[in-house]
C-alpha cells in the first residue's frame, strides 16, 4: 500500500485463544502422564503455530483499497476501493463462524463476535469483514468511497 492509511484496526481472536488453550491443556496432560512422546509435542508445536498465525485479524483503508489479513497477514487479501459496489453493517450468526470460510453469504474473514461489514463487489461477489469496530470502519470506507 503506497497510500496513507486512513483506517486500521486489529481485532484478538479471544474465542480462538480459549479454543486452542483448553486443546492444549489436554496435550499438556498427555505428555504429564506419558512422558514427552513426539507426536503429542509436535501437535503442541502446531497448536502454537495455529494460534500465532490467527491471533487477530487487521483491516486497513487506504484511499485506495482496502485490506486485510489474519495474525501476521496471511490469509487476507487487498481490494481497489473501484471494485466495491455498496458497503453495509450486517451481524454473523453461528454458521458464519471464525476464521476464513465461503457461505452462503459469501466470503467470511473473522475472530470473534457477530459484528461484520459485507463488501459487495461490482463482480457480484460479497464479502464479510468481522470487526468489534463496525461504525468507524463503516464510516471510513463511506467517506473514501464518495470521493
Amino acid at each position: 500500500m503506497n497510500s496513507i492509511s486512513k483506517y486500521q484496526h486489529k481485532q484478538l481472536a479471544y474465542i480462538i485463544f480459549i479454543l486452542l488453550s483448553w486443546i492444549a491443556t489436554f496435550a499438556v496432560l498427555a505428555i504429564v502422564l506419558l512422558g514427552p512422546i513426539i507426536p503429542i509435542i509436535l501437535f503442541l508445536i502446531t497448536l502454537f503455530i495455529v494460534g500465532f498465525l490467527f491471533h487477530g485479524l487487521t483491516i486497513k483503508v487506504t484511499d485506495e483499497e482496502i485490506s486485510w489479513g489474519f495474525g501476521p497477514g496471511v490469509f487476507g487479501k487487498e481490494i481497489k476501493l473501484s471494485n466495491i459496489k455498496n458497503v453495509k453493517a450486517v451481524t454473523n450468526t453461528f454458521r458464519h463462524g471464525v476464521g476464513v470460510r465461503i457461505t452462503h453469504d459469501g466470503w467470511v474473514y473473522a475472530v470473534h463476535g457477530f459484528s461484520a461489514v459485507a463488501l459487495e463487489l461490482k463482480d457480484g461477489t460479497t464479502i464479510r469483514l468481522g470487526t468489534n469496530d463496525q461504525e468507524k470502519l463503516l464510516a471510513s470506507l463511506n467517506s473514501v468511497l464518495e470521493k
